[in-house]
Parts: C-alpha cells; structure tokens; sequence
C-alpha cells in the first residue's frame, strides 16, 4: 500500500485533546519499561522526540527520579498538555517541554545517554534529516528506542485493524488512526534509513502487529 502523508504537525487544540484521551496506556508503559531496561545508569540525560502530551516521560521519571528529560514537540497543543501532565505528576524538576523540531535539534554533539521516540515517525514527510540528527545527539554507547505503526499491506488489512483495535474511539480518533497507519513506514523502509545515516549497534524488528521498533542497549 501506497505511503500517503498526513500532517507534521497535529496542532489544533481538538486533535491534541483527541490524542491525550486515547487509550495507549498499556503500550506507552510498555515502551516506558523497555526504554529503562536498556538504559542501566541512575542518572541520564533523556531525549523524547515527538513526545505530545508527555505520558511516556512521567511514567520514566516516577520510576527513575533521577534522570533527566527534555521533552520536544512541535505542537504547542499537545506540549500545553504535556506541561500539565507533568505538574499534575510533579515532575516540573524532571521533565523540560521544549518547542523543536526534531529535524533540526538545537544540542550538542553527543549529549544524550538516551533518545527515545514513540509514534513520531509517521508524521515526517522525509524521516532522514531526524536520523541523522538522533545520531548527532547521542552518545556512542547511548541507548536508542524508537517505535511506531507499521503501514499495513493492503487497504482490507488496514481496514480490519482499525475496526478491531478502534472500537472504543470516536470518529476523529478513527481517522487519526486510520491516516497514521497510512502515512507509516514498512519495516524494510525503517532498515533503509538507518543503514542510510550508519546507525551503529541497533536491532530494527517488528515488535507488535502495529509495531516496529528500533533499539539499542546502552554500555555505560
């Protein structure tokens, strides 16, 4: 199936109060637990890319208080309820917000112990310039996790994923699911890139029905 693009940025205060109230409890603690599992330091400078209304950050830093995040969106919105998440979990101390663009990072050279992303690579027209850039930033025993949807195969595919898996959202929230899937990238296109910028040490592989996953274990 044809890769069709949908917005960069999801930026209206509907979309944003839409995506905050979908339920990706499990997966966001999932990708929560796996992110401290390759990281094995007490203390970290964490950078989430894509990180909208901040729910994967909390769940990191009431597990590990003494790592630092700073947190990047491009949607004022959804970084409006980011920064309440994050006081209503008092983790203001924590967790930075930050308005960037996860193409063009304003940090140095190899700062970062970690980078994480969850479901930001579907909304970039072209992913590389934010490959590259994830490269620049980390540490070169740095860990890595990225994941995000998988395009389906075919329209009937996607088709039932969404009627299985969006039985509980509301008509908005289907078609956000429904043109993620689309704009997604396969897992074959995923190895392109990071062979693309020499991405040393990552395993690339599809970690779910939805999901493919790219990380790496830091050596700290």
């Amino acid at each position: 199936m044809q890769r069709i693009l949908e917005t960069e940025v999801m930026d209206t205060w509907e979309e944003a109060i839409d995506y905050d109230t979908m339920n990706f409890a499990e997966v966001n603690r999932a990708f929560a637990s796996e992110a401290i599992a390759l990281t094995p330091k007490k203390q970290a400078l964490v950078l989430d890319a894509g990180t909208g209304t901040g729910r994967i950050p909390v769940l990191i830093s009431q597990i590990n208080p003494e790592w630092q995040i700073i947190a990047i969106d491009l949607a004022e919105n959804m970084l409006q309820i980011a920064a309440k998440n994050i006081q209503a979990a008092n983790l203001e101390q924590q967790i930075s917000c930050e308005l960037v663009d996860a193409k063009k990072l304003p940090y140095a050279n190899t700062v970062f112990d970690m980078v994480i992303s969850n479901s930001l690579v579907h909304h970039l027209p072209e992913p590389l310039p934010f490959f590259q850039e994830l490269k620049r930033v980390t540490k070169p025993n740095s860990s890595i996790l990225i994941r995000d949807l998988v395009r389906p195969f075919n329209q009937v595919q996607m088709d039932i994923l969404v009627e299985r898996i969006a039985t509980e959202y509301n008509s908005h929230q289907k078609k956000l699911f429904r043109d993620s899937l689309q704009a997604a990238l396969t897992i074959d296109e995923v190895k392109q890139l990071v062979s693309s910028v020499d991405l040393a040490g990552v395993k690339i592989y599809q970690s779910s029905e939805l999901h493919w996953t790219i990380e790496r274990a830091g050596t700290f």
